[in-house]
């Protein structure tokens, strides 16, 4: 009886223990969620490509990665949260009061793309947690797609 418990629990961990670990986007996957977006916005252009990226069941959400779009002044273009698409966006702060868009678009400004820590709400948890998030400048906007650490 005791082994085959272990061989149970043992085939348990080999099934479910990758595929929990893949609930959380890694950050290979933020970047090419970020190229695929900003492949499709000069392809397809803006008005298509927002609505896109609002989708909440479109190709760009999976688990707990989405696209961000601001314009450089900080109006949100997309978003998961539908509250922040057409606001002013640029002076929201994480919970440790960091401005999370001013870091943002100076990254965006002095080399076109990088990394930006802060924390925030993790859409899959529920909890507000570290997030690292991968921006590129395209034009006037920066698209974003950040990873929960």
């Amino acid at each position: 009886m005791n082994t085959i418990v272990r061989l149970l629990l043992a085939a348990w961990l080999a099934c479910c223990l990758p595929a929990m670990g893949a609930e959380r986007g890694t950050a290979d996957e933020a970047v090419a969620m970020v190229k695929k977006a900003v492949a499709y916005l000069k392809k397809q252009g803006p008005e298509k490509a927002y609505q896109a990226f609002n989708d909440p069941q479109g190709a760009f959400r999976d688990r707990d990665l989405y696209i961000i779009v601001f314009t450089m002044d900080g109006k949100g273009l997309a978003h998961l949260n539908p509250r922040l698409v057409g606001k002013p966006t640029g002076d929201i702060r994480d919970a440790d009061g960091k401005a999370i868009f001013h870091e943002q678009r100076k990254v965006a400004m002095e080399r076109g793309s990088g990394w930006v820590d802060y924390k925030w709400p993790n859409p899959v948890s529920g909890h507000i947690e570290a997030k690292t998030t991968y921006l590129e400048r395209v034009d006037d906007v920066i698209v974003m797609c950040g990873i929960y650490k």
